[in-house]
């Protein structure tokens, strides 16, 4: 609305204004050149009347000028509020680039790439001993299995192999979901154990109901592991992260898994390991692990029950003639039952319970999966392997205080019913407990401590040894998502 436009309206009303003026006196003026005397009295008190009209409408022409007066200013001032609104969106992308137009992400097929990881300082005070390879967890199998082993008691150790690193993908296809995920830490086991090394933990893909590739298998539950600053975790919990191929029937919060996965197992010689007899044992895998789960869950949480089956064998591969034949098979097998249960908004229950033959491997800190036994009835066959029966449990929970406290409570247990011909100083029962304390003073930054026990007991030599721990650990978050 230009200046010749206003002036023109303002024109307009003081016409429309005077003009009513005009109409309203002009009966007035005709009572006067009437031959009847007008009551002087009535006359005034039109004028009255009239002069308040005139006012009224003199008002309303300063309540219409003020508001042509705003509008300009308006009008004037829109110019530098959408300069501010340009400057402030340049900001924001430049403080925390934002995610691409919707456009932009349809045309390039929905895809998502997530960089995330964090850097963790473990700072740990161990009141006992522990194997030196593992200095900075807490492994009932680790612990010494006779007096004096890993002495002396006492020892002070900083670690940072949690530290972790992991890269995500997402693509929409016309045969589903295709998803990635690649990710490692610096936690050296096996060669490595004790070292801070690069450690793959998850190299997966999957593309609709099919996968393949190394993570959880599908025989565990990850869910169960409690909100700890220890790095193992539960001993009486299965947790490997297995190479394997597997099949997603129904997927979604309650899901179906079956998967074929690598075989593997270990065995102890028990009080025979140091004959000569045993020297050439070797393992033999010809079937792939035959593991699966199914999860119901529900507003109060989930319940799974999962199984695994397995072949284990074992072959003599003497090349001089021998009397005896000490090559072998077992099946093995396992029911694995877990659970998160939501008491309350701020609390969480997270149980498992485990039971199998052989399985060993699969466990977060169990031994060997096969054990000798004696069978001196059989002179062709006097010793032979049995898988171990194993029971594992585990029940933690995690509390919430507020939004930036929370607390980890709980307990862990693992039993092996050893063979008959294992070593009186091999492992039988570990235990496990933690209980913490961790602060987020901001969203993406843990501080905490954690009180940490560990036992173990041996088979049949009565020896048993406590371990107790104290944890103090920094951990800072990041994350980074791109979309195309």
């Amino acid at each position: 609305m230009g200046k010749p436009m206003i002036a023109t309206m303002r024109v307009t009303l003081a016409v429309l204004a005077l003009a009513t003026g005009v109409a309203s006196v002009q009966p007035l003026r005709a009572q006067t050149t009437d031959t009847q005397q007008p009551d002087i009295k009535e006359m005034q008190k039109k004028l009255q009347e009239q002069q308040a009209d005139n006012n009224e409408m003199q008002k309303k022409l300063e309540y219409m000028e003020q508001e042509i007066r705003e509008l300009k200013m308006q009008m004037a001032e829109q110019p530098k509020k959408e300069t501010g609104a340009i400057m402030d969106a340049a900001f924001v992308t430049q403080e925390a680039p934002s995610k691409p137009a919707e456009t932009e992400k349809k045309s390039g097929g929905g895809s998502t790439l997530d960089f995330y990881g964090y850097v963790m300082l473990d700072a740990e005070n161990n009141f006992g001993t522990t194997n030196p390879n593992w200095f900075d967890v807490m492994r009932p199998t680790q612990l010494p299995a006779f007096a004096g082993e890993f002495a002396p008691n006492g020892s002070a150790e900083f670690s940072v192999r949690q530290t972790r690193f992991g890269v995500k993908s997402s693509t929409d296809t016309p045969f589903g979901e295709l998803k990635t995920i690649f990710e490692f830490e610096l936690f050296g086991t096996g060669v490595d154990a004790g070292q801070t090394t690069f450690r793959l933990r998850h190299a997966y893909g999957e593309l609709g109901h099919f996968g393949a590739g190394q993570t959880w298998s599908a025989f565990m539950d990850i869910d169960v592991f409690p909100n700890s600053l220890e790095y193992w975790g539960p001993n009486g919990m299965v947790f490997f992260r297995n190479l394997q191929v597997r099949w997603t029937p129904i997927q979604g919060a309650s899901n179906v898994v079956i998967a074929l996965e690598r075989p593997g197992a270990s065995a102890d010689g028990g009080i025979y390991s140091d004959r000569l007899e045993l020297q050439n044992i070797v393992p033999q895998f010809k079937w792939p692990d035959l593991t699966g789960h199914a999860r119901l869950a529900r507003g109060w949480g989930y319940v799974q029950l999962a199984g695994i089956v397995r072949k284990i064998a074992w072959v003599d591969t003497h090349t001089i003639p021998s009397p005896f034949n000490l090559s072998g098979t077992a099946i093995g097998w396992g029911v694995n039952v877990t659970s998160n249960l939501n008491f309350t908004k701020k609390d969480t229950g997270k149980f498992e319970v485990v039971y199998g033959e052989g399985i060993e491997n699969y466990m977060n800190d169990a031994p060997v999966d096969v054990g000798p036994q004696n069978n001196f009835s059989n002179p062709i066959s006097p010793i032979i392997g049995l898988p171990l029966p194993v029971l594992g449990v585990v029940s933690f929970l995690d509390h919430n205080w507020n939004e930036k406290l929370s607390t980890s409570i709980g307990y862990s247990l693992v039993n092996i019913s050893n063979s008959g011909a294992q070593a009186p100083s091999d492992y039988h029962q570990g235990d496990y407990a933690l209980t913490n304390l961790l602060f987020h003073p901001v969203k993406k930054v843990t501080i905490g401590g954690e009180f940490q026990f560990g036992r173990r007991v041996n088979y049949l030599d009565g020896y048993n040894y406590n371990d107790y721990k104290l944890q103090f650990s920094f951990r800072y978050d990041w994350a980074k998502q791109f979309e195309f």
